[in-house]
């Protein structure tokens, strides 16, 4: 009867804890939500052996609190093959579920030829230096924004990584991007944005002295916003050529709360 209660009181935990770890919210990108999909199937297998543990943890703390003359624990081999063969299907289980986010171009963008996209993706080029980020369009007729990044939303988005000096890294945490950026190497990653917002960005890699001042922003607005802004950008630079172009407006305000 207390063996019964046990469990029922574990399997309660765990249906309650795996109802929290299941987030309702909106994702920001494809690929944040490729990723926050991943942890709450893996948190749907780490609970239950962790309240297992915890459970057998405390049965033996409370049943051999006493015991002055422990005996060595006789061999089980039903049990060791339980407990071998459990293990494999876990492991297993988070195999099958990590490949396939893995292998999504979301997370791992094979970077083939855009031409094979169905749907035309927005190219931005970045590229890092000591201390600061260069964004620019090479599809667009190769104009510079500095260091802001305007997007549309639900659209698919390229990002090709490279730097002028030393390893640096492009890491947008809401967005769930992160690329290391080597010099004379392009690195390409992918997504498509799915909430607008202004999105913080900053160099992962420490870089030198002036590491914490390498920030820049993604503003991901609607289709029909990027293209007016993208129409006065390509104006601005007289149709091509490289320069400091502005932000729209909405990318001076301050970041969203998320």
């Amino acid at each position: 009867m207390r063996k019964t209660r046990l469990a029922l009181v574990s399997a309660f935990s765990v249906l309650v804890l795996a109802a929290f770890a299941d987030p309702a919210a909106a994702q920001a990108s494809a690929s944040a939500e490729l990723i926050n999909e991943l942890n709450s199937k893996l948190l749907y297998i780490a609970i239950p052996i962790t309240v297992l543990v915890e459970v057998i943890l405390l049965y033996a703390v409370v049943k051999f609190r006493n015991n002055d003359n422990p005996l060595p624990t006789k061999e089980n081999r039903r049990l060791e093959i339980t407990w071998t063969i459990a293990t494999a299907i876990i492991l297993l289980f988070v195999g099958v579920a990590s490949y396939g986010v893995l292998a999504n171009e979301n997370v791992t963008y094979p970077g083939s030829d855009l031409a094979d996209q169905s749907e035309e993706p927005v190219v931005v080029h970045a590229e890092a230096y000591q201390w600061g980020w260069e964004m620019s369009y090479p599809e667009n007729g190769n104009f510079s924004t500095g260091t802001q990044i305007v997007v549309p939303k639900d659209r698919p988005v390229v990002i090709q990584v490279t730097s002028r000096d030393v390893i640096h890294g492009f890491h947008v945490p809401e967005l769930a991007l992160k690329m290391d950026a080597f010099p004379g190497q392009v690195n390409t990653i992918k997504t498509v944005p799915y909430e607008e917002g202004e999105y913080q960005g900053y160099c992962s890699e420490y870089c030198g002295v002036s590491h914490s001042q390498m920030y820049f922003t993604v503003e991901v607005v609607s289709q029909e916003e990027y293209q007016n802004w993208l129409d006065e950008q390509q104006n601005s630079s007289g149709g091509g050529g490289s320069g400091s172009i502005e932000a729209p407006a909405s990318a001076s305000a301050p970041a969203l709360a998320r």
